[in-house]
This record gives C-alpha cells, sequence and structure tokens, in this order.
C-alpha cells in the first residue's frame, strides 16, 4: 500500500500547509535526495528542529502529522531545545497519535480510516491490533490529555 504522501494533490497540500502554520510550526521544504534535518528515523520521514518541521515532496502524511503533533504536545521548555527526538511519556505519545488522527479529518483526501490505515501499515503498535479500532474504542484518555491542556475542546 502507497501512504498519503504530504503533497498528494494540491487541495491536500494547501490544507496541510494552511494547518500546521496554525500550529506555530514553520514549514521547510527539502529537496529529494538531501537528507531530511531533524528526522528521527530519516529515509523520508519528516523532521523536527524547535518550530521548523522538514519535509520532502514524498513524506508520508502520517509521519508530518505525527512530528508537528509532538510540537503542539510538548511543553514551551521541551520545544526550545527540540533537536529530532520529542521525547514524552507514554500518555503524550498516544494524544500525538490521538491528534494527528484528528487533523487527517480536516485534510481532503486523508480522512481518519486513510491515517490509522498508514500508521499501521508503517508500525505503529496498539493493544487493540490497529489504529482504527485503539482511536474509536481506546484512546479515550488521550483525549481526555489533549483536552485538559487545551489543545483540543
Amino acid at each position: 500500500m502507497r501512504m498519503a504522501a504530504v503533497f498528494s494533490d494540491r487541495e491536500t497540500s494547501a490544507a496541510f500547509i494552511g494547518l500546521l502554520s496554525r500550529q506555530g510550526l514553520n514549514l521547510r521544504w527539502v529537496d529529494r535526495g538531501v537528507e531530511i534535518p531533524g528526522s528521527y528515523w530519516g529515509d523520508s520521514e519528516a523532521g523536527l528542529i524547535g518550530n521548523h518541521l522538514f519535509f520532502h515532496i514524498d513524506t508520508p502524511m502520517h509521519s508530518a502529522l505525527h512530528e508537528a503533533a509532538h510540537y503542539v504536545c510538548m511543553s514551551e521548555a521541551r520545544r526550545t531545545d527540540l533537536v529530532c527526538d520529542a521525547g514524552g511519556d507514554d500518555a503524550e505519545e498516544n494524544a500525538v497519535c490521538y491528534l494527528q488522527i484528528l487533523w487527517a479529518e480536516q485534510l481532503p483526501g486523508v480522512g481518519r480510516d486513510r491515517m490509522t490505515a498508514d500508521m499501521d501499515a508503517w508500525g505503529y503498535t496498539f493493544r487493540l491490533g490497529s489504529a482504527a479500532r485503539w482511536f474509536s474504542e481506546d484512546a479515550q484518555e488521550a483525549l481526555q490529555w489533549l483536552i485538559a491542556r487545551g489543545i483540543y475542546a
């Protein structure tokens, strides 16, 4: 299965840029063949340094949204020193996954089903066996984490 890319079409790209720009992120295009700065996983996976999100034309959407959600979910102190490894505990990681799925629903051509399928294909793991089942049946604590911090209302 081919995963949704950041720049799969103009409408999705424009929505992606608008969504993440509102989060205080500076989006940074990296030419194909050039290593993505701040990428934890390498290859075409998104990178994060401070408030700069780096990506290639073929960076998977799940990767870009995941790194952006890490930025939004972390404390200001952690943002200041952020290079590559967003850190955080398990509760924050779950909130990050939840937020990336919520954001995917705002992007034409992506949506929840595509995002959770891409997350599964990449190798995210959830105790119910899939991102979709986790999101619909077991993610209440992640949602409450986001609400408690004013990230989602």
